[in-house]
């Protein structure tokens, strides 16, 4: 078996994003916004603006209360939009309640859309066109490239149907010639779905729902989940269990995790260089 190393590529890309944006003077600037003090939320800000700063990328922080009003947020993200220093915008999630964040994040022009959530991306991702896709989905097609797995006719299933990562994923993958599944928690007798999978990428948030008995021999199991299991870390893979099946294998934490974040700053300068073109 051979482990998916998240956090060794990642550092392989901040290495060459730094050189990137140093050797061609790109002046990328970064606006987050965060709603209320989640806690998970602010940790995951701390690293954003950690790994951005790290390669030379600016990041405004804008800490907004938790009693801002939704209208608040969205005069915010206007004032953004047309802010030519700002090269990408980020939204926070989650948001307090009594703010609509599907909304809110729909009104980020889709050039300066870093997460890739606004309608236009969207629609560009379902119609084979991409641009901006979301950074967990680059991730991880990013992490099955860089190990030369062929993704054209492979049976791909993925066990999760999230806005963020499910479906996006599945239109990403589907787009690359890959024959994909999307199955989810009503999904009956999930084993006869993952079984025969050449790929199976679970997003699910439950600690070890898939184990050997759910996959073939020499499969790839990509985890996008974090759980705690009795307070340890672990993914939607039983790791210990599915191991010596596995072919290639991404561990919890430490695969996919890391590469979230470098795909922000993937995303960033793309938007950096589109941005140029188009201001010739």
């Amino acid at each position: 078996m051979i482990i998916i190393d998240g956090k060794k590529y990642r550092d392989e890309l901040l290495e060459k994003y730094e050189k990137e944006i140093k050797e061609n003077g790109l002046d990328i600037t970064l606006a987050i916004i965060l709603v209320g003090s989640n806690d998970a939320s602010k940790i995951y800000v701390r690293n954003k603006i950690k790994f951005c700063e790290k390669v030379g990328i600016k990041v405004n922080l804008y800490s907004l209360d938790e009693n801002t009003s939704e209208n608040e947020v969205i005069k915010l993200i206007e004032k953004l939009n047309t802010d030519e220093t700002i090269t990408g915008i980020i939204l926070q999630s989650p948001v307090p309640n009594g703010i609509n964040f599907d909304k809110c994040a729909n009104i980020i022009l889709p050039n300066k859309d870093v997460d890739g959530f606004t309608s236009e991306n969207v629609k560009a991702l379902y119609s084979g066109s991409e641009k901006i896709i979301p950074c967990t989905v680059k991730g991880i097609i990013k992490l099955l490239e860089h190990n030369e797995i062929n993704l054209k006719g492979a049976r791909i299933v993925i066990v999760g149907r999230s806005e963020i990562v499910g479906k996006p994923l599945a239109l990403a993958l589907t787009n690359r010639d890959a024959t994909c599944t999307l199955c989810h928690s009503k999904t009956e007798n999930l084993k006869d779905f993952t079984k025969d999978a050449d790929i199976v990428i679970s997003a699910t948030g439950k600690a070890k729902i898939i184990n050997s008995d759910m996959v073939k021999n020499d499969f790839i199991g990509i985890d996008v989940g974090i759980n705690r299991d009795n307070g340890v870390l672990c993914g939607d893979f039983d790791f210990e269990d599915v191991k010596e099946k596995a072919k290639f294998l991404t561990p919890v934490p430490g695969g996919v995790g890391p590469m979230t974040i470098a795909m922000i700053i993937d995303n960033l300068i793309y938007m950096k260089r589109n941005e140029e073109v188009n201001n010739g």
